[in-house]
């Protein structure tokens, strides 16, 4: 009887081809954004760009490009430029509100009171500079049809408004409307902020604090009741 070869006789079935393995996606490089809240990432790096380069050389793609996402995720959270600047100014009015609010809250409500908020708004712009401008500067004129943003903007101004009443009821503000008080205040206190961060004052002033302790308590002489 013939008799297979050994090397034949030892042989075994083949295996089966193991399938294909799906290949891994690509890494993110490490400094690309790939975690949390994408939409609050967007408006701290436009603050960022703002306080680095100014309001002008903001864009949105560049925005994006910075935090290496793509422009399908950059546009669902935002249409275009001045929807990113609303989402700034609309932060920006909600920190100014809570700022104001608990400079009156904290000391009384009275004529300290009044002062602690002009500290406070001067605070704000200095420290917060790239929201400030946003806020007040013109470039959300387009975005003002924005509810929120209106709505926080109204809602920040409406506590000096309704500090002013109560001071009047109290006697120590003069009479008049207080929003028309509120404005002249605003107006006064908003100018030497934006002078000091645009960084005018330093050659004028030994002390920025001290000048600006001079401003409020020139304002609050403007607007106090006259001695009885």
């Amino acid at each position: 009887m013939a008799k297979f070869p050994r090397s034949a006789a030892r042989s075994r079935p083949a295996r089966p081809a193991r399938p294909a393995q799906p290949a891994r996606p690509a890494r993110k490089p490490r400094d690309a954004y790939h975690h949390g809240n994408l939409r609050q990432a967007l408006v701290d790096q436009a603050v960022a760009t703002i306080r680095d380069r100014g309001v002008e050389t903001l864009t949105l793609r560049d925005v994006g490009e910075r935090l290496r996402v793509s422009r399908t995720a950059l546009y669902r959270h935002f249409a275009d430029k001045d929807a990113l600047l609303a989402a700034v100014a609309t932060e920006g009015f909600r920190a100014f509100r809570q700022a104001l609010a608990d400079a009156w809250d904290g000391v009384g409500h009275t004529h300290a009171g009044f002062m602690q908020m002009g500290r406070a708004y001067v605070t704000f712009a200095r420290s917060r500079p790239s929201h400030y401008r946003v806020m007040f500067g013109g470039f959300v004129e387009k975005a003002n049809c924005d509810p929120d943003l209106r709505g926080t903007a109204e809602s920040a101004f409406a506590v000096l408004v309704d500090a002013l009443a109560e001071l009047q009821q109290q006697g120590f503000v003069r009479a008049g409307h207080p929003q028309e008080i509120a404005l002249f205040v605003w107006a006064s206190v908003h100018g030497f902020a934006m002078l000091a961060i645009d960084g005018q004052l330093a050659e004028h002033a030994p002390s920025l604090d001290g000048m600006t302790e001079g401003v409020i308590a020139r304002v609050w002489e403007a607007v106090a009741a006259p001695p009885a």
